[in-house]
């Protein structure tokens, strides 16, 4: 018989996570701290305590919770992934109060639900010297996008192989926990779910940013617009990949680099883009 906790312990978790969430909206938001470089700054809040506590609401939802500790490569993977997901520099057009509930698991995915419009809003409600700089902005925010998109894809790739490994090692293994077959497709499916939330993530901006263009070339038509347009099309190349699931490249175009595993018992053999 399946062993549920009680309800009254049931009801706190879920309390709690509404808590934290309505507090978040009372202040200045829940937005994960940036820190130098764009990188997350370090916070018990963001990287205890709301994960704790969305654990248990995802695990109330039906959601699969691990609780195996990050491999390094998990670890680099979140980290990467991270700086897709939000966009500290542009005055939350990307939604990142949203993003950090949905991260820590308080609540369920929302992204899903996230408008185009907002970093053309951005753009057009924020002053600039001259009209041709909106489409320098597009320029360095979609370049800056390119430029880190390969080395999170080498990541991911890594995460993919990881989860691979995990897989081989739980079959042949004798003194595994009793729990591991089910601890391992928990991490899997953890893993799966921030890998398909970065491909909805990458595909965003990148709609985002081609809603700006266009909309940017009916308000304020400049030249600029061609070298916007070229970049949106390597951008859209990455976008495809992504949504194939070919984070390691299998398709030609480039090589990202898998960890090498040693050989040993636990080891079997295993079998661009235009714009319109």
């Amino acid at each position: 018989m399946k062993r549920t906790k009680p309800l009254f312990l049931r009801m706190s978790w879920n309390c709690s996570g509404v808590l934290i969430a309505l507090a978040c909206l009372a202040v200045a938001g829940c937005a994960r701290p940036t820190g130098d470089f764009g990188r997350a700054a370090p916070s018990v809040l963001h990287d205890e305590l709301m994960p704790h506590m969305g654990a248990a609401q995802a695990a109330g939802r039906g959601e699969a919770v691990s609780n195996f500790n990050l491999t390094d490569q998990e670890r680099e993977m979140e980290d990467r992934v991270w700086r897709f997901l939000v966009a500290p520099h542009s005055r939350d057009w990307f939604y990142d109060t949203a993003v950090e509930l949905q991260r820590t698991r308080i609540s369920a995915a929302t992204d899903t639900q996230f408008l185009a419009d907002r970093y053309y809003q951005y753009l057009r409600s924020t002053r600039f010297q001259s009209s041709r700089v909106r489409y320098s902005k597009i320029a360095d925010d979609i370049t800056a996008d390119i430029a880190t998109i390969p080395a999170t894809f080498a990541a991911i790739c890594r995460v993919i192989e990881v989860d691979r490994q995990r897989q081989i090692a739980v079959g042949n293994v004798g003194l595994a926990a009793p729990d591991a077959p089910q601890q391992v497709a928990a991490r899997r499916i953890e893993n799966n779910r921030k890998i398909n939330w970065f491909t909805r993530a990458l595909g965003y901006r990148h709609l985002s940013y081609s809603t700006a263009l266009e909309r940017l070339l009916v308000e304020t038509p400049h030249e600029e617009a061609r070298s916007v347009d070229a970049l949106l099309t390597h951008m859209a190349a990455y976008v495809q990949r992504a949504e194939a699931g070919d984070f390691c490249l299998a398709g030609g175009g480039g090589v990202v680099f898998k960890d090498s595993a040693l050989a040993s018992r636990f080891e079997q053999p295993v079998e661009a883009l235009v714009r319109k």
